[in-house]
């Protein structure tokens, strides 16, 4: 039986109540996810959308409005790759990449409690869901 958005948005935030973790993780969480994209762009363009598209499915079965309004926020982020020089992109990505995961370590650790993802990888995929799920509930959108 898989399990429902909400389950993991509620397994995801047991180690997410601290407010400054909180802060962290709604800063971090969604450059840590542009970043690895813009990575994966200098290396191939046809591998970002292949690795949108197998999330997407994740996504989709979980709930088809959040993951329309990731791929929503993805795209214009996709097109925005493409009008930069290669290198500076893959180099500046790297810095912020490090950067941001240095953050999320200093969150856990002001938390008192380890990352969701090293329970289960799936929380890698989750994260960005829970910091949308977040601003969904606080515009009252349902998703």
């Amino acid at each position: 039986m898989s399990k429902s958005i909400q389950q993991w948005f509620d397994e995801y935030g047991v180690s997410h109540q601290n407010p400054t973790n909180k802060v962290i993780h709604f800063w971090c969480v969604p450059i840590i996810t542009v970043t690895l994209l813009a990575m994966i762009w200098v290396l191939s363009p046809w591998l970002t959308m292949a690795f949108i598209a197998i999330i997407s499915v994740f996504y989709a079965r979980l709930s088809l409005t959040l993951m329309t309004a990731m791929l929503l926020l993805l795209l214009p982020t996709i097109y925005i790759f493409n009008m930069l020089h290669a290198e500076t992109l893959l180099y500046g990505s790297i810095v912020v990449f490090i950067l941001a995961w240095i953050g999320q370590f200093i969150g856990h650790n002001i938390e008192g409690k380890k990352p969701s993802f090293f329970e289960d990888l799936q929380f890698l995929l989750i994260g960005p869901l829970w910091i949308l799920g977040h601003l969904f509930r606080k515009f009252k959108i349902d998703y």
